[in-house]
């Protein structure tokens, strides 16, 4: 039976698209209005629906070439065009420098996104699936929100100085365009075990939500951040271990497992008896184990005594 799909159904992955797009431009809005907690919820429903229009369309068999053009300009507006504007209205900074900042963020999302076009056609290794090269936008422009999260829970303090927010927004900047991998949630997956322990997580997590807004999303942010130097380790793994391409994650574990215990130590040299006098080493390199001399040439007047060689008299 062929499965006949209407048009208004292949139309609905764009049409949450366009309320993303709304979602993140309306963050805008409210910074003119001096609501923060609104732009910042805003750009946050924007990421989420940023997250739901793709699986949608792969779910539907709906994936088109405007659906990913129009995705692409979405984001750029929400989370590079949308938290610049956040930025510089809440600082109030008139000397130009907070502008230039701004700015730089927004160029910054933009290359970032249109590196990210350019590398879908682009054959890779199975498992670079599984990562994304460099921060993708979404959590790039909430991170970026730092500042003004920790300000509007915490008050005033060293993370709303305007070196601390120029220095914090150019570094996020850096890394939307960096190389660096990061994990994909779309190649996460959770074993029939852990099915429970996550239901209760995301109870917890919505609980902590809806009690403590911005400080949940500070949290989620920084925990964000700090996974960044497993992915890459975890990326260099698998580009060293072709055999753990495209292998469930409970094989992927024995194989990391089996590598580990493997993993043979580096060898101690051991020269016993009169052979030790045929080993000559140079000054600068020493092997664990073996005593290094001098040439014979700059050694010739100096005495070997049984100590100096490494040997004992026998008790006779």
């Amino acid at each position: 039976m062929v499965r006949v799909m209407t048009p208004s159904v292949r139309l609905l992955p764009n049409a949450i698209t366009v309320l993303a797009l709304c979602a993140g431009l309306s963050a805008a809005q409210f910074a003119l209005n001096r609501q923060f907690v609104l732009a910042i919820g805003a750009i946050g429903v924007a990421a989420v629906l940023d997250s739901l229009d793709g699986r949608i369309a792969r779910l539907l068999d709906a994936t088109s070439k405007m659906g990913a053009e129009l995705d692409s300009l979405s984001d750029a507006i929400s989370f590079g065009v949308s938290p610049a504007l956040v930025l510089y209205i809440w600082f109030g900074d008139t000397s130009g420098i907070g502008w230039i900042v701004s700015l730089t963020f927004a160029v910054c999302i933009v290359l970032r996104l249109a590196r990210f076009n350019t590398l879908l056609d682009v054959e890779k290794p199975p498992y670079a699936k599984e990562f994304f090269v460099g921060v993708p936008a979404p959590a790039g422009g909430l991170c970026a929100l730092m500042p003004v999260i920790l300000t509007l829970e915490f008050g005033d303090g060293w993370w709303s100085s305007a070196p601390v927010v120029y220095v914090w927004t150019v570094a996020i900047a850096l890394l939307l365009i960096s190389r660096l991998p990061t994990l994909s949630l779309k190649s996460v997956k959770v074993p029939a075990k852990a099915a429970a322990p996550l239901l209760v997580g995301v109870g917890l997590a919505a609980a902590a939500i809806i009690q403590y807004p911005l400080i949940a999303l500070a949290v989620a942010l920084l925990l964000y951040l700090a996974h960044i130097p497993y992915a890459v380790r975890r990326y260099q793994w698998l580009a060293n271990h072709p055999e753990a391409w495209g292998v469930p994650l409970r094989e992927r574990r024995a194989i990391r497992r089996s590598t580990s215990r493997l993993r043979l130590r580096r060898p101690r040299i051991r020269v016993a008896g009169n052979q030790r006098l045929a080993v000559r080493r140079t000054q600068d390199h020493v092997v664990r184990g073996v005593r290094t001399y001098p040439a014979e040439s700059q050694d010739r007047s100096r005495r070997r005594s049984w100590r100096r060689i490494g040997l004992r008299q026998r008790n006779r």
